[in-house]
Order: C-alpha cells, then sequence, then structure tokens
C-alpha cells in the first residue's frame, strides 16, 4: 500500500501538480485518505526522499524539493583556461547563473586503486599524486573530482599544491612535457560507495554516474585518470559531438 501511495504522489509531482516548495499532505492526513496507518504512510514519504523528490523539513513537514541540475560538460576539459584571472573554471562556469559556487582541494601521495594504475600503466607500487576536490554549489555538496597523477612526473610542481590552478592541470603537465592529445571516457551508473555518499552528503538510494577520463601523450603515455562522482539527483551530463567534414560531404 505505501507504493501506490508513493506512485500517486510522485505522478503529482511529475504532472506539475505539485512544484518545488509545495507542501506535501502529512503522515496524518494520508493515513485518514488511504485508511492505512501513520507507518505506511511514513514509509510512502520516505521513498520519495530517498528517491530525492521530496525533503523532510520537520516538524513542518516534507517538502517537493527544488531540482536546479548542474550541467556536466566532460567535452569542455581541454578548452582554454583561464576563463577569467579572478574566478577558477569551476566558479566562473556556474556563477552566471546566480548560484554560490565554492570547493575545496586535498592533494596527497598515495598507492592509487588498482583500477586507477592500470589504467595509468603504473609499475606495483608505483605512487601518485591524486588532487581530490569536493565542488559546492549553494552549500551544497554537488560532486567529487579527484585526479591522479603518476608521482615520477608531476613531483615538485604545481599540481602537488592543495590549491586552484587558474591555467588549469593540464597545462601544467603540458609545460612538464606531457601535452594529453586525447581521452577515453567512460561512463558507470552505480550506487555509491559509504565514503563517497558521506562525503557528499548523500540521502539512501541516490544513485551516482562516475565518469572516469584517462588522457594520453602523443606517444600513448597515459598521464592523469580523473575520477567524477556525479550524483543523479545534481546533474545532467552534456555531450556536443561535431562531424567531421568528410562526414558531412558523405551526405
Amino acid at each position: 500500500m505505501y507504493q501506490q501511495i508513493a506512485d500517486v504522489l510522485r505522478q503529482r509531482i511529475a504532472s506539475g501538480d505539485l512544484v518545488a516548495g509545495d507542501r506535501l499532505p502529512t503522515e496524518a492526513e494520508l493515513s485518514e485518505e488511504y485508511e492505512v496507518g501513520r507507518g505506511t504512510a511514513r514509509q510512502a514519504l520516505g521513498m520519495l526522499v530517498n528517491e530525492g523528490l521530496i525533503v523532510s523539513a520537520r516538524p513542518r513537514g516534507y517538502f517537493v524539493r527544488e531540482r536546479r541540475p548542474m550541467v556536466f560538460r566532460p567535452q569542455a576539459e581541454f578548452r582554454a583556461r583561464p576563463y577569467s584571472e579572478e574566478m577558477d573554471a569551476f566558479v566562473t562556469e556556474h556563477s552566471a547563473d546566480g548560484r554560490e559556487a565554492s570547493q575545496r582541494i586535498d592533494v596527497s601521495i598515495v598507492e592509487p586503486p588498482a583500477s586507477v594504475a592500470k589504467r595509468l600503466n603504473l609499475e606495483p607500487g608505483e605512487l601518485t599524486a591524486v588532487r581530490q576536490r569536493v565542488r559546492w554549489l549553494d552549500g551544497e555538496p554537488f560532486n567529487l573530482n579527484d585526479s591522479y597523477f603518476p608521482l615520477s612526473i608531476v613531483q615538485d610542481s604545481e599540481i602537488m599544491r592543495p590549491a586552484d590552478i587558474v591555467r588549469g592541470a593540464n597545462k601544467v603537465l603540458a609545460e612538464l612535457g606531457h601535452l594529453q592529445v586525447r581521452a577515453i571516457d567512460e561512463l558507470y551508473v552505480r550506487m555509491p560507495t559509504p565514503e563517497e555518499a558521506k562525503r557528499l552528503e548523500l540521502g539512501a538510494g541516490t544513485p551516482v554516474a562516475e565518469h572516469v577520463r584517462t588522457g594520453y601523450t602523443a606517444e600513448g603515455r597515459p598521464v592523469r585518470v580523473a575520477v567524477s562522482i556525479l550524483p543523479g539527483d545534481r546533474h545532467v551530463i552534456t555531450y556536443e559531438q561535431e562531424r567531421e567534414p568528410q562526414d558531412a560531404d558523405a551526405n
């Protein structure tokens, strides 16, 4: 029965009958309307909380969540920087939306996860430098971005500093003699790990997209693996494609 109640409320949100900020019926009101116990009504509302459709604001009740997804553009990786001298790429890209953007950057030397070591073709025990970012919009953690570099090529460079690099880490790699000319993107959709859920303050039942980009030099050497974790209720992943001239001519 709680699933049926949740279905009705979900449909009301999808149809626009209930919009962002609207208050939902209380547990008591749902219990009376559907002739069920308070526990059943609570389960129905809990399902919608887990789906990211509503939020609990006790003791005032449950409200339709405002959804303002961030546009994630993987193809912007190699775009020229800086976008402006005053703000880093992330802040600049979203300031036009009137949203307050911020980030925290931590840098450490680690033995990377096996999946990263494999992508970077590292020898057993070879270390990496990792730049770990948590990015916020309007005070809410929106995504994670952890970039791994072979320590042997970035040691003593700006990449080791826990601060934003205005011209971008890719530019620093190029200055070190490791210009990336191509990248392989991978997208996975899954449930978050406990650590990811904690860092992103995710509610139960919220899936994430994992975007993994491996950057290569002209010689085919992988020099960077960037892993972005994007909560499904906070992002739209947008790709732009251009047709090669010969493809256009063929049609």
